[in-house]
């Protein structure tokens, strides 16, 4: 489960995802009176839920059996009324943001023609901004008279620039851009009323930082804190304080900011992962927390310092697992961080390894509690995590190292990690498994073609396979993303997507590949995965395809332990253990 988020002027209503029902669905929980409430329940589930600021009403987003595309629809908090539209005369499309004030919400939809943004005030809807290009809503003042958004008008929506509007009339009261490469992201306006500086990050040294930018004051503050690694944060109700999430190699920490004293304090979180964080009107902070060893739990730390368990899902706990240890191996662009595992009684010798790879490309693998990296070791495999160049908390640079070359860049990283797997008599060499998810099932298709002696089997789960068809068939979001970190669209820049796409190596694949995919993907669109696996079938190459009625990636659990179980016996019998 989710930690809770509570309604702004209603802190006793509070809502969570969880997957108690055995699909993730949305809960509400009334802390006046203990009730607890499942609130959606459709076929493949529910993830994106608010409330409403007086805690009334729970919006969430209606899309068609995972595949993004809908509207934002809203019932009663307690219960007891039939789901509704809540905006009315905004068409259906991919979400772009959502802010909800007593007097005005403004929401956001992107569709194949760009990015629309519209507010709803006194019963009237009027779209306030449109480009062809990605932007979304992104802040509402607590008073509610200025509207952030982030833009990428520049043409670079990996790297956004932010605009706040005044609501009444939409002028605009100011703007920031920090230049090429360096983006901004707003994080929330003050939570009290009249106050107008708003909480960004920046990456002006090269990581991502905390800036108070006073809008209508047009003075900005930047926040040095002594770490190592990134953060991000929010707001204390009194906006006095910061709680800051700490992020440095593969683990992450909480710490509140005094902005009076610019004193950094830590909340002394077990080393980990957090999950997700935030500061009641009493000062409590609630957390989730885990570790690679130990399962999810929700924790609540008082001011004084007494932390507690706050939830827990029902039912019977999930088992521990192995922890995991630290590798840094020095790759072509640097020192590459890997998260590593081995399954617990182990033998002293080379293990057969499954390098997993995160997707994104701008996230991390983490200290963090993991069932499906637990089946893995379960099965006998050793588990190696790869923080290529591209993946988040390792500074801007290693980033956006993958710019212009993207999938090949990442593969070098996880080569120079094989490389010292085997070297360091962690891995057996003729039984190294790549797999991943998303853009980790992208990398492993590309290194099945591009680095074929090093893999004895490959696992891609919603991959990108045929980069140009990806690119006609995906949502308009991610063709803006792709435009970016390619420097182009693929009729701009055919060579580079020729270059770092998988098909364009599909004939020099060796080891057998199993594909996962979902019919209604916008991400990862089935048809050129489709094209890939024509492919492999023309020259007669060992596949299974696994195909599934959701999107980029399934809700349901009883899925995704079939697709687990699917991945994990097929690389087993690959390299012999069954």
């Amino acid at each position: 489960m989710s930690p809770p988020d509570w309604a702004v002027d209603a802190p006793d209503a509070n809502i969570y995802v969880s997957n108690a029902s055995g699909v993730w669905e949305v809960y509400s929980w009334n802390r006046a009176t203990g009730e607890h409430r499942q609130v959606t329940d459709r076929p493949n589930g529910t993830l994106s839920a608010t409330t409403s600021r007086d805690g009334a009403w729970i919006w969430w987003f209606d899309d068609t059996d995972g595949d993004e595309f809908g509207s934002w629809v809203r019932e009663p908090f307690a219960g007891g009324g039939a789901p509704e539209r809540a905006v009315p005369d905004v068409h259906d499309g991919y979400p772009a943001g959502l802010e909800i004030g007593h007097r005005l919400v403004a929401v956001g939809v992107s569709t194949d023609d760009g990015s629309e943004l519209f507010v709803h005030r006194d019963g009237e809807t009027a779209r306030f901004y449109a480009s062809k290009d990605d932007a979304s809503v992104a802040a509402l003042s607590r008073d509610e008279r200025l509207l952030a958004i982030s833009h990428s008008e520049h043409g670079d929506s990996r790297h956004p620039a932010v605009r706040v509007l005044a609501a009444d009339g939409f002028a605009t009261v100011a703007e920031k851009w920090d230049g090429p490469g360096k983006g901004l992201t707003p994080l929330g306006f003050s939570p009290v009323a009249g106050d107008t500086r708003l909480l960004m990050l920046h990456e002006r040294r090269g990581r991502e930082e905390l800036l108070i930018w006073d809008v209508e004051g047009d003075g900005e503050t930047e926040l040095s804190l002594d770490l190592p690694g990134e953060v991000t944060a929010g707001w204390y109700p009194e906006a006095d304080a910061l709680l800051v999430v700490h992020f440095h190699e593969g683990r992450s920490s909480l710490y509140s900011y005094h902005l009076a004293t610019a004193k950094l304090s830590s909340l002394d979180t077990p080393p980990g992962r957090i999950g997700g964080a935030g500061v009641r009107d009493d000062g409590t902070v609630e957390y989730s927390w885990s570790s690679a060893a130990e399962p999810t739990v929700i924790r609540a730390r008082t001011p004084e310092g007494a932390d507690r368990v706050l939830l827990t899902p029902p039912g019977e706990p999930a088992p521990g697992s192995a922890p995991v240890s630290d590798a840094f191996v020095e790759g072509p662009g640097g020192r590459v961080h890997a998260l590593v595992s081995r399954p617990s009684g182990a033998p002293d010798g080379p293990l057969p390894t499954v390098f997993t790879l995160h997707g994104g490309p701008h996230s991390a693998d983490e200290d963090r509690f993991s069932a499906y990296r637990a089946a893995w070791l379960d099965a006998g495999f050793a588990v190696v995590e790869v923080n290529y160049r591209g993946s988040t908390g390792y500074g801007s640079a290693w980033r956006d190292a993958i710019e212009g070359r993207p999938g090949l860049t990442e593969l070098a990283d996880v080569a120079a990690v094989h490389d010292w797997a085997v070297r360091s008599g962690l891995s057996d060499a003729e039984r190294c498994v790549v797999a991943g998810g998303s853009w980790g099932g992208y990398l492993t298709l590309l290194a099945l073609g591009t680095q074929p002696g090093l893999w004895a089997a490959g696992v891609a789960s919603v991959p990108v396979a045929d980069y140009v068809a990806a690119y006609e068939d995906e949502m308009e979001q991610l063709r803006a993303f792709d435009r970016a970190l390619f420097g182009g669209d693929p009729e701009a820049k055919p060579a580079v997507y020729r270059e770092c796409s998988p098909i364009t190596y599909v004939d020099a694949v060796k080891a057998p590949v199993l594909v996962l995919a979902g019919d209604n993907d916008p991400r990862c669109p089935i048809r050129q995965i489709e094209n890939y696996l024509d492919r492999l079938a023309r020259r007669g190459a060992p596949y299974q395809f696994y195909r599934y009625d959701a999107g980029h990636g399934s809700l349901v659990i009883e899925e995704t332990i079939r697709q687990t179980a699917a991945e994990v016996w097929f690389a087993m019998r690959a390299v012999g253990l069954r």
